[in-house]
């Protein structure tokens, strides 16, 4: 497993993935979406940016 950094999502939603424990992208292969959008900051733009990183790598959201 690589190390990607998140993508550009702004800094509310960064603040709160990392507040949460996820630092890099492939942590995030397998989160529910539900859980992520329940984090504070974290809306619908940030996820959906989210999915399509994680698809280019061939990963996805749980």
């Amino acid at each position: 497993m690589t190390d990607s950094p998140l993508p550009k999502i702004g800094a509310p939603a960064t603040r709160a993935l990392n507040a949460a424990g996820y630092r890099h992208l492939e942590q995030l292969a397998g989160v529910p979406e539900s859980e992520l959008l329940a984090l504070h900051g974290v809306g619908p733009k940030a996820v959906r940016i989210l999915k399509e990183t994680l698809s280019a790598q061939g990963l996805d959201l749980g």
